[in-house]
């Protein structure tokens, strides 16, 4: 687990910032599949995350569930961030994908530092840039980019030539139903890029 002193504004802190931040900064530990926060709530405090994985996502009109970013060691979820200072609704919901470690910081302290530190400001205003990047991303490729390419990248993405993964979880991934990944899945059988089996599937 990252120590708050290996995150990279943290190396960047006077001391006394440090201090600061160390002195009230909260270490928590939460179980896989625990939801943080939901989309509409508003956030209190700001994890800091040490270990594990994140997934941020919303609903549409629909309930159609639609993945935004993955959240990793060593960074600070902008949606948290923006909902906390701003103190307005989350656009999103925050799931842990594997059990956690971190920290929690009020918005207080983040309002402090981000005022006396300007390593801290670069930090957070840098994960704005490549998290809004990431969903420019999204939005475009649900946009122009067609399903089966879509599904493709995703196969690709995990650098393995067998891929343990159901239609269910690939149609959530990329927001979509089980019923059109099977038939794109199928197609894509057909057309020779891939060979399905049960749980998983082999890229050719």
């Amino acid at each position: 687990m990252l120590n708050l002193e290996a995150f990279e504004f943290a190396q960047k802190l006077t001391l006394e910032e440090l201090a600061y931040l160390k002195a009230h900064a909260k270490r928590v530990s939460i179980p896989k599949e625990s939801i943080l926060f939901y989309q509409d709530d508003i956030c209190k405090d700001i994890l800091l995350l040490g270990r594990g994985e994140i997934e941020l996502y919303m609903y549409a009109e629909n309930d159609k569930k639609i993945p935004l970013y993955a959240l990793r060691a060593g960074e600070q979820c902008v949606i948290n961030t923006s909902s906390t200072i701003s103190q307005t609704p989350a656009i999103g919901t925050a799931q842990s994908l594997s059990d956690i470690e971190g920290w929690l910081i009020s918005e207080e302290v983040v309002k402090h530092l981000m005022h006396s530190s300007p390593s801290y400001l670069n930090f957070v205003f840098s994960l704005f840039t490549i998290k809004l990047d990431a969903l420019a991303t999204l939005i475009q490729d649900i946009k122009f980019k067609k399903l089966d390419s879509r599904i493709l990248e995703w196969l690709t993405s995990h650098q393995a030539s067998r891929i343990q993964t159901t239609h269910e979880e690939i149609a959530v991934a990329l927001g979509t139903s089980r019923v059109v990944i099977s038939r794109v899945l199928k197609d894509l059988e057909r057309q020779g890029f891939i060979k399905l089996h049960r749980k998983e599937i082999e890229l050719l």
